[in-house]
């Protein structure tokens, strides 16, 4: 699928009826020859725009899989890069290759993102597509998680695409993979948490909000503007309150 290099359609079948953690501990191999990737040019629009908004000494990759937002921090960060993962599958890819780069080695962590093993020891928080592995109902947890490992002052980045308009191809595709996601969960255990749609980005800015940060949003101008003037791409950067 995807590619000659990418994993083959009973490769991700497996996958799909695993739990997530062992779902992705079976896909780590080929993760990055997937369109799940986050693609270069937002790691990069992203890393420009953190750097204007900067500085920062530590930084936290949450949800890093294989290490392509570790590059991010190490462009960024001046003292200590962090990946925080819990399949050990990616995180075996992230060490040898993902890790490498310009700035500081980053260290990796095997932990649930909903229960961080720091304190607050970070200046900058990333995500990089990885709210669709939460429940709705897990947004203020998790949230509150990232609020406790940032300093005052920290920044919390979060990378989002706009939806696609309703009713186009791509809005009716990302639907039916959530139904589909849905139906799975309720006839399979365990359940595999991957839903494109579960919550609004209303939903997002709220729960933040509640969590004590003050949230900020920045368009990234290479991805250009939809019809109504809002932007196709941006960065919700979200600051821990003093």
């Amino acid at each position: 699928m995807f590619s000659p290099e990418g994993p083959t359609l009973r490769e991700l079948a497996v996958q799909a009826l695993s739990s997530v953690e062992r779902g992705y501990d079976l896909l780590a191999p080929k993760f990055d020859h997937t369109p799940y990737r986050t693609p270069d040019a937002v790691l990069d629009a992203t890393g420009a725009l953190l750097a204007d908004i900067g500085p920062y000494d530590d930084g936290l990759d949450l949800c890093c899989g294989t290490g392509a937002g570790l590059g991010v921090l190490g462009r960024v960060c001046r003292r200590s890069v962090t990946g925080v993962d819990f399949s050990a599958g990616m995180l075996t890819v992230a060490d040898p290759a993902g890790a490498a780069g310009p700035g500081p080695r980053p260290a990796l962590v095997r932990a649930d993102a909903r229960a961080l093993p720091f304190t607050a020891a970070f200046d900058l928080v990333v995500s990089f597509g990885a709210l669709g592995h939460f429940r709705p109902a897990e947004l203020p947890r998790l949230f509150r998680q990232v609020h406790s490992v940032l300093r005052p002052g920290g920044v919390f980045a979060l990378p989002v695409g706009a939806p696609p308009r309703p009713g186009s191809r791509a809005s009716w595709t990302l639907l039916g993979f959530d139904l589909v996601m849905r139906v799975r969960n309720a006839v399979w255990r365990p359940p595999f948490v991957m839903y494109y749609r579960a919550f609004g980005f209303g939903d997002v800015l709220r729960e933040l909000e509640r969590a004590g940060f003050r949230v900020e949003s920045y368009p990234l101008p290479g991805f250009g503007r939809r019809d109504d003037g809002s932007p196709r791409a941006r960065v919700v950067a979200a600051r821990r309150l003093p």
